[in-house]
């Protein structure tokens, strides 16, 4: 749903579960990004930390351009962002994008995914294209199953998407919409296979932009 100057409405969805310590600085620096129309959509699946509450109060602070999913408990990534996405389509959103909560995803290409998905369907910020790449700090076996993951995933699939595994993603609504949500029901990193492989067989056109993918582990500079 543009605003009155006609600029695209984006909400990217985060998944949050104990991310207390991490969010405020989060979605300060999302919200310092040079876009209009921005707003964020957080899923918290009834973090004992007070995430929830959290974001219910960053709700206020950013004038509600950020609103607040609460689930039961921990119910899952795949749902999170299938429940996320429905929830951003229904408030008028024209991009939808997903990341995780713990800046291993950098936050400064959402304005360079946003720019590339005029010309395609699905912007995946991509660890393993060209210029894209993994935290020299990640374990040997971390790298090491990561790129066994995406390349049996490619190879049983028959896909020529480098990151299929990846989380980082920009949808075009109309993508959204043509999508069978009610029937993707994988979970954790199946959930971005099974999204990826749907879409493919529908004809989307996917781009990948490079990207740096931090080490989970490691603390945010703040």
């Amino acid at each position: 749903m543009k605003d009155r100057q006609g600029k695209m409405k984006t909400t990217i969805v985060i998944p949050t579960y104990n991310e207390y310590e991490n969010l405020p600085l989060l979605v300060e620096r999302i919200f310092a990004l040079p876009m209009d129309n921005l707003h964020l959509l957080i899923v918290d699946d009834n973090s004992p930390d007070g995430t929830g509450k959290l974001a219910d109060e960053l709700a206020v602070r950013y004038d509600n351009r950020i609103k607040c999913m609460h689930r039961s408990g921990k119910l899952g990534l795949g749902t999170a962002y299938n429940q996320g996405f429905r929830m951003a389509m229904a408030d008028g959103a024209d991009y939808i994008g997903q990341m995780d909560a713990d800046f291993s995803h950098p936050i400064d290409k959402i304005p360079v995914m946003a720019a590339a998905l005029k010309d395609c369907d699905v912007v995946i910020g991509s660890r393993y294209v060209k210029g894209g790449k993994l935290d020299e700090s990640w374990p040997f076996y971390r790298k090491w199953l990561s790129g066994f993951g995406n390349f049996y995933a490619r190879a049983i699939l028959g896909l020529s998407i480098r990151d299929v595994t990846g989380g980082f993603k920009l949808w075009k609504r109309e993508t959204l919409e043509a999508m069978p949500l009610d029937r993707i029901k994988a979970n954790g990193y199946m959930f971005q296979v099974e999204m990826n492989y749907v879409a493919a067989k529908l004809g989307f056109k996917f781009v990948e932009i490079p990207i740096y993918f931090m080490y989970k582990d490691l603390k945010p500079i703040k």
